[in-house]
């Protein structure tokens, strides 16, 4: 069972999950990263270039940062935690991980007291640099990313970098992330609308570009992907 609601921490969302049955949950590729909790162990999910088939035994809880966020919170460029779930201990000095640990597990609700956590560590963090955000949402928008450069004042080369550092991968990566939750948003809220036309509403070249890009991140076709999500 998941569920997920807005956070206190602006742009982030809370979620918990509870494995039931058989089968792994497949979690998408979306520019974000995650602080979690598992049984009593606190992880860091970096961004993903594909679908993660994870979850595991055991209740779960999340603190979900919009891209760009995560990375000044934890000391540790995005990138170095692409397409992987580190113990925070393999980031942060283990006695001061025991610490933080045995107050989110003292929590009467481990999601809660996992929120609260990422608020102190806000508290003390200086706030993402607004650009980020002026980046994503260009990109979300469907603006080219050498127009996205040129309209932000940075080269192509500094934007690349810059992206490393704050969402894992480059930007062209990132804005292939967030035209497939665009098209998959609008596959999902209209049905009956046709593949094609979902296609040439989100930016693809036409619903074989759309296909093979849904397939190849998301390990998925379309048809089974609107399926599992529904």
């Amino acid at each position: 069972m998941y569920g997920e609601r807005a956070s206190r921490l602006p742009g982030a969302v809370v979620w918990t999950h509870t494995p039931s049955g058989g089968g792994q949950a497949r979690v998408l590729p979306d520019g974000c990263m995650d602080l979690l909790w598992n049984e009593g162990r606190l992880l860091v999910a970096g961004p993903d270039t594909h679908a993660h088939l994870g979850g595991g035994p055991g209740a779960w809880a999340g603190v979900r940062f919009r891209p760009g966020v995560a990375p000044a919170l934890l000391g540790v460029p995005a990138h170095a935690l692409r397409d992987r779930r580190a113990d925070l201990s393999d980031l942060w000095p283990a006695a001061e991980v025991r610490r933080l640990t045995a107050r989110v597990n003292a929590a009467d609700d481990p999601a809660r007291g996992l929120e609260d956590l990422a608020l102190r560590l806000t508290a003390g963090t200086t706030p993402p640099d607004p650009l980020l955000g002026r980046v994503v949402a260009a990109l979300d928008a469907g603006r080219p990313v050498a127009a996205t450069a040129d309209e932000l004042g940075l080269g192509a080369r500094q934007l690349h970098r810059r992206s490393l550092a704050a969402f894992g991968y480059g930007p062209k990566t990132l804005a292939r992330i967030l035209r497939m939750r665009r098209a998959l948003a609008l596959a999902l809220a209209r049905r009956r609308v046709p593949f094609a036309e979902t296609a040439a509403r989100t930016g693809y070249a036409d619903q074989a570009h759309l296909a093979r890009e849904m397939r190849d991140l998301t390990g998925l076709p379309l048809t089974e992907l609107l399926t599992a999500h529904g």
